[in-house]
């Protein structure tokens, strides 16, 4: 069968993926960056990719006609917190409208759980895509989760750091909100077993897991599987912006991911019951069973993916990573060092290891304040780390860094800066005949760029410097 994917380079389409292709399936990608999917999926079979942008109806015609089943895993969280939800619709509407005209069988939609009277503003607008979603023309199924508990989830890294970063906490109210966490294993298997289920077709499904806990039970929880002591201690009058401030600075999330997250904590994400679980034989796993599991694959360094790779991250990067991948020349600084090497399999493996837990190689407490000044303004800092220690591909999040290309074959690596700049910063690592050539690129925007460029020219000196030669040194 020929089987759209939405959302194919997200936190659930590149493991969902994997699963339709086990099977024998031929999976069409829509993707809104066809050279960054390409390194997702270049060594897959059966795979159709199509750059589609959602919100712009024409772009759809690069789908195929011929699709049996589709999966819509669209979440359209904009830069902008006060327009998300109008892009969601939009991206929805499109959607029924191109697959109407089609034979597609069947929709399956991942929502969020939306049974509380008074849902904020990010749920609103998943009720209201799926009722976008509904026709005639072919059957919608619907499965509504709350926290998803998984290696790379935003719920799961944002518990993370704060249960690790924080052996006593003062918590805004919000964590004595109820919910129902559910495993991401759980949440591909009623996914993945509801393709061609014709009882299910037009019926939605909350899915949850088996415990009803507050976001403090998790935190304690989540401690005591690592094995770490902690005190909660909630204050009531806390307000929401001041709720973002406190989950922006303590973990990796960006402040507007932050306050769409807050407005969503406070309302009770707890799940209708049902016979799905028996429908499609899912039983789903405990909290602490989920937390565990995503331990094992964090250990294995076999994250698929991580919401940290996804644009909204960061904000400084909106659809295309290709679109920075010819560094300008003219109007910009630049800061080129070069070394001769001997070992070039060597100094290739330390560039591609670089950023994360190994660091920039040299002057790390620079990078840190560096890091920690961006964060203050907003930007990413040096929180996202990387999603594997040793391999990178274009689009990957690595700490204020975005990969814009990354091939080991040709031996290059370019980088993209996503903190905050009066300007744009590029940073290219190449190896060509023996030498390693590492080119930073500032292209100032008016007066403040220049003068910012002037300001940390002698430090970018001795970081530059001490980074290519402990790269370059075997």
């Amino acid at each position: 069968m020929k089987i759209l994917v939405t959302g194919a380079t997200g936190y659930i389409g590149k493991r969902l993926i994997p699963l339709l292709l086990n099977d024998g399936h031929t999976v069409v990608c829509a993707v809104r960056d066809y050279e960054r999917a390409q390194n997702y999926f270049r060594d897959r079979k059966n795979i159709i990719l199509a750059e589609i942008d959602f919100l712009d109806y024409s772009s759809l015609e690069n789908l195929p006609k011929d699709i049996d089943f589709a999966y819509y895993l669209i979440h359209s969280m904009s830069n902008s917190a006060k327009e998300f939800n109008i892009l969601e619709e939009k991206c929805a509407f499109n959607f029924k409208r191109f697959a109407e005209n089609t034979k597609l069988k069947q929709v399956i939609y991942l929502s969020g759980i939306t049974n509380d009277t008074n849902l904020s503003k990010h749920l609103l607008s998943r009720k209201n895509v799926e009722k976008k979603l509904a026709s005639k023309s072919y059957a919608l199924t619907t499965f509504k989760a709350g926290i998803i508990v998984g290696s790379g989830s935003s719920s799961f890294e944002i518990i993370r750091d704060i249960v690790e970063k924080l052996p006593i906490m003062i918590a805004p109210k919000w964590l004595n909100t109820k919910t129902q966490p559910l495993g991401i294993r759980d949440v591909l298997g009623f996914l993945h077993k509801a393709l061609d289920r014709e009882e299910l077709y037009n019926k939605s499904f909350d899915v949850f897991g088996p415990e009803v806990m507050t976001y403090k039970e998790m935190l304690l929880k989540f401690a005591e599987v690592r094995k770490l002591k902690r005190w909660i201690g909630i204050v009531p009058v806390m307000t929401p912006k001041l709720s973002s401030y406190w989950l922006y600075f303590v973990t990796s999330t960006s402040y507007k991911l932050a306050n769409s997250l807050v407005n969503s904590m406070g309302v009770e994400v707890i799940g209708k019951k049902s016979n799905i679980n028996k429908i499609l034989d899912v039983d789903p796993m405990t909290y602490k069973q989920a937390v565990e599991f995503a331990f094992v694959k964090i250990k294995q360094n076999s994250i698929i993916s991580s919401w940290k790779d996804s644009y909204v991250s960061s904000g400084r990067l909106k659809n295309y990573v290709h679109e920075f991948i010819n560094v300008p020349k003219h109007g910009c600084f630049q800061d080129k060092k070069n070394r001769k090497i001997i070992n070039e399999e060597m100094a290739l493996n330390k560039i591609w290891a670089i950023g994360g837990n190994t660091g920039w190689y040299y002057g790390t407490i620079l990078w840190k304040i560096r890091g920690f000044i961006d964060q203050f303004f907003g930007g990413a800092g040096l929180r996202r780390g990387r999603r594997h220690p040793t391999e990178l591909n274009s689009g990957d999040a690595l700490d204020f860094w975005r990969v814009i290309y990354a091939d080991k074959n040709n031996q290059k690596l370019l980088l993209y800066a996503e903190m905050i700049l009066p300007g744009e910063a590029w940073l290219e690592f190449k190896i060509e005949d023996g030498t390693l050539y590492q080119t930073a690129t500032f292209r100032p925007r008016g007066l403040p760029g220049r003068l910012y460029w002037y300001a940390v020219a002698p430090f970018h000196w001795f970081i530059f410097n001490g980074m290519i030669d402990k790269i370059s040194k075997t």
